[in-house]
């Protein structure tokens, strides 16, 4: 059965950082684009970053520049590099598998999902 798995979240003052990453099992994810979200409480999830089986990286813009996306060297890992951390990231983050050639950027687009770590930035 196929399973994502976050871990890395927490607590964290403004302008710290954090690391998150995910760990997909249960198929052979290397050409799955896989993708991070967030959902913050009231708001709808929203896409935040996503790497292609290649390892190309795409962002939202509130996050370019400071989050980086990668995948590891077995290519069913996700990590998602968070710096200079704002109080408006906090919200909980879901890692995504997504399908093959899919929009990078919706929810529709991804077709298993992980149970989500909660990020909280203090200001």
């Amino acid at each position: 059965q196929e399973q994502l798995v976050e871990s890395g979240g927490g607590l964290v003052q403004a302008g710290g950082s954090l690391r998150l990453s995910c760990a997909a099992s249960g198929r052979t994810f290397s050409y799955y684009p896989l993708g991070w979200f967030r959902q913050a409480p009231g708001k709808e999830r929203e896409f935040v970053a996503a790497v292609t089986w290649s390892g190309e990286g795409y962002y939202a813009d509130s996050v370019k520049g400071r989050f980086t996306i990668s995948r590891g060297n077995a290519k069913n890992t996700v990590y998602l590099q968070m710096n200079s951390l704002k109080p408006e990231d906090t919200a909980v983050y879901y890692c995504a598998a997504g399908r093959p050639g899919a929009i990078l950027t919706t929810t529709r687009s991804y077709e298993y999902w992980g149970q989500g770590t909660q990020v909280t930035v203090s200001s």
